[in-house]
């Protein structure tokens, strides 16, 4: 097994790791508010499948992991913190009894994700399913270590690189006649967003939650024209807006003072990470959305997205773009 990638085949124990710790006992309870559970209900399985998720140690992406792993799939996680990486892995295989895998990825890297891509194209025949979900929300100023705005970088320039690396294993997915599927987690925040196409990093002023936005519709342009790219392949595309969800995703508002202010409401109205994760779901193995590749999900269904997602042309020219940043020249 090549290195940084660790494998976890526990057995079964009775007690679910998602009980009380993630699902919170909240004073008033509003959940006919947060989320539709159906997806948990599905009974796909997936034996034989591999399920490749990113930022997978935490978060909906746990959640994520832990049913993929239920159905039966072999899960890998890729994640910049290996300790947190391999404590998931454990717990989750020891939930579910499936082999779980984790590899080291850091998505603000262009080196770490090459890497990453290349250790599993040496030991992968094939993958399966593809969820592009780790994320970083509102951060400060920071950027990348090859100098992109970090939320651009991470969000969409991380996972851009990683599926154009990572499609040879889905196509041979494709060739084995199963339906190949690539999820991206996106957000409602996409709705606030414009590509600043002058600016993409945020040189020359840096508001956050702008290139948050930015992020995000970069990540539903990115599903748009790739889905279009591959439409021919067998291989199906989505993004998903997986909801408001208390998660560490929330970190740099928590702390701020209007986040302090605000958490004893907004506590009511969040959705809990196993709810959050149903969308997701739902993309990865709801059988009648099969020839909706391109598609935009929320609360496990299809939505319109906003006017600058839906353009062909801003698609085609952020391709373009992230194309000429990563270095890199995808297959058509």
């Amino acid at each position: 097994m090549a290195n940084n990638f660790f494998l976890f085949r526990p057995g079964r124990e009775d007690e679910n790791i998602y009980n009380d710790r993630n699902c919170h006992n909240y004073k008033f309870d509003m959940s006919f508010l947060k989320a539709p559970m159906k997806c948990s209900e599905n009974k796909a399985r997936l034996e034989g499948r591999t399920v490749v998720i990113t930022g997978a140690n935490t978060g909906i992406g746990k959640v994520t992991a832990l049913d993929m792993s239920g159905r039966g799939a072999r899960v890998i996680i890729l994640c910049r913190n290996q300790d947190k990486a391999k404590e998931a892995a454990a717990e989750i295989a020891k939930e579910t009894g499936g082999a779980v895998e984790c590899g080291k990825l850091d998505l603000s890297s262009l080196a770490s994700v090459r890497e990453c891509a290349k250790t599993l194209l040496e030991r992968e025949d094939k993958i399966d399913l593809l969820v592009n979900n780790a994320g970083v929300m509102t951060c400060p100023n920071w950027k990348t270590e090859d100098g992109f705005d970090l939320q651009l970088g991470t969000n969409h320039l991380g996972h851009f690189l990683l599926t154009e690396l990572l499609t040879p294993l889905l196509r041979k997915s494709a060739a084995s006649g199963f339906r190949p599927r690539i999820v991206i987690v996106s957000s409602v925040a996409h709705e606030m967003g414009s590509m600043n196409w002058e600016d993409l990093n945020w040189e020359k002023s840096y508001d956050k939650n702008k290139a948050y936005a930015q992020s995000k519709l970069a990540n539903v342009l990115h599903a748009k024209e790739l889905a279009r790219r591959l439409e021919d392949t067998g291989i199906a595309v989505y993004s998903l807006h997986p909801g408001v969800i208390d998660s560490e995703l929330w970190r740099h508002q928590r702390d701020a003072w209007y986040g302090k202010m605000w958490a004893p409401i907004s506590a009511m109205f969040f959705k809990t990470e196993l709810q959050g994760a149903q969308t997701t779901i739902y993309c990865c193995v709801e059988e009648s959305i099969l020839d909706r590749s391109g598609g935009y999900y929320s609360d496990c269904k299809e939505r319109t997205p906003s006017r600058a997602a839906r353009s062909d042309k801003k698609a085609k020219r952020l391709w373009e773009m992230s194309e000429e940043l990563v270095r890199v020249k995808p297959e058509k």
